[in-house]
């Protein structure tokens, strides 16, 4: 009941409202910002919101050791953990956390194919992952071929994909042309002098949203502006 709870009032329903319902199944979405605004957070936050779902995730990252991306998951979860009174936070954490593995990549060596024949081989052991989180991509080092792959993936075994990257661009154009049409969602941090805001670039065949969104600035939890 409690997991529900947390479910229920995760900042994630927040984002579903605005974007009529989020990232669904077999879908891929993106999260763009210039370094250090909190691509990782949001991503963590996504994660989370799989875990208490009841979803196995397997958290991929290109750009931070893998004691960094704990920590993340760490501090994201006390910080959800806080709008609700539970009795049982460390129990749950531990409960939620086992079905999460962090796989740390380079990618220069380690290409977006490979992390897919991971992913395979992790199903086949019987680790049923239903949700990605890859961060850190460089996008540019992605061909459309490596991207049909995950896509396909994606697609074929039912899952959710997030992906983030460092970019410069508050519009679609921080996505390769080649790739633009494999992300179904795609949202942007922007930096004003009250906050960080999310707008949303691409949700769907919507195209920009107005922001409603914005990060806490200390918990970084997503909130209703």
């Amino acid at each position: 009941m409690e997991k529900q709870d947390l479910f229920d009032h995760s900042p994630v329903r927040i984002f579903d409202k605005v974007t009529d319902g989020g990232l669904k199944t077999g879908e891929i979405g993106l999260v763009t910002s210039k370094k250090g605004l909190g691509k990782t957070s949001i991503l963590v936050q996504f994660g989370i919101d799989a875990l208490l779902a009841g979803k196995q995730l397997v958290h991929v990252s290109f750009d931070q050791h893998s004691a960094n991306v704990i920590t993340w998951y760490e501090s994201i979860f006390t910080e959800v953990a806080k709008k609700k009174n539970l009795n049982n936070v460390s129990e749950l954490k531990d409960s939620l956390f086992r079905d999460r593995i962090i796989l740390n990549f380079n990618q220069e060596s380690f290409t977006l194919p490979k992390v897919i024949k991971t992913l395979k081989a992790l199903k086949e052991g019987g680790t049923n992952v239903a949700a990605i989180v890859i961060d850190g991509a460089d996008l540019e080092k992605v061909s459309a071929d490596d991207m049909k792959a995950v896509k396909d993936f994606v697609k074929s075994e039912n899952l959710t994909a997030w992906f983030s990257c460092t970019s410069e661009s508050d519009t679609i154009s921080a996505v390769p042309q080649a790739l633009q049409a494999d992300f179904e969602t795609v949202i942007h941090l922007t930096p004003k002098a009250d906050g960080v805001y999310v707008s949303i670039v691409k949700s769907h065949e919507k195209a920009e949203t107005p922001c409603a969104i914005k990060l806490d600035s200390k918990s970084l939890l997503m909130i209703q502006k």
